[in-house]
């Protein structure tokens, strides 16, 4: 019997769904992936047997892997395993964690609001009434404008949250040293959402971190 193909449930510019994306391109094996709209998680909800409805999930056959907590990362771990990758490694354990939780939340909490300024060219139109009453009931009435208004101040605020790691790679090739960690996919994925729209270079003048990301 051919072994079952792991298949990547996904909102494609999520952030998060980027690093397990990218995650997978790089372990070189063949993936499947199913994109669902972004107002619609009824797909990973019956998946889940009713546990779950973030994306994304990572379905192996018949085991559905999801994250536990906001910082568990149970998908990347499951994929490093499977693969031998290596990205989460006993000796970087504390670090890491302190590292990841600085990207998602000081790096992601920008990068998706600039994201979200072009969510019409991202977000169908008919998903796009349950996408903003989503963004409105989390984030306020006029959200999605206002973020729009604060362009200029939100590119300068990525620039100044970016330069942790752009020292970090002033003497290697990744973050910790001279192989990828799960730390580099991660920032990847929040970058990566950052630039889906094709609107945003990164910084000019983060040098390594442009080298990096090539």
């Amino acid at each position: 019997m051919a072994p079952t193909m792991i298949e990547l449930v996904q909102v494609p510019y999520s952030p998060f769904c980027i690093v397990q994306r990218r995650i997978l391109e790089y372990a070189g094996e063949k993936f499947k992936i199913t994109n669902i709209p972004n107002g619609d998680r009824s797909l990973i909800w019956k998946l889940t047997r009713e546990r779950y409805y973030q994306v994304p999930i990572l379905k192996d056959g018949k085991t559905v892997v999801f994250e536990t907590d906001d910082t568990s990362q149970v998908v990347a771990k499951y994929i490093s395993e499977k693969f031998t990758l290596g990205l989460f490694p006993h000796d970087w354990v504390g670090v890491q964690q302190v590292i990841w939780r600085y990207i998602e939340n000081d790096i992601e909490g920008v990068t998706f609001k600039l994201n979200d300024i072009y969510w019409q060219e991202n977000v169908p139109k008919n998903d796009r009434l349950l996408f903003v009453r989503h963004k409105e009931r989390k984030f306020g009435r006029g959200c999605l404008e206002q973020w729009a208004a604060q362009r200029s101040e939100l590119l300068a605020q990525l620039e100044k949250a970016l330069v942790p790691c752009e020292q970090m790679l002033n003497d290697k090739p990744f973050l910790l040293g001279h192989r990828p960690l799960f730390v580099d996919f991660d920032l990847y994925g929040m970058l990566g959402n950052f630039l889906y729209t094709g609107h945003y270079e990164l910084p000019a003048g983060h040098t390594q971190l442009r080298e990096w990301h090539q």
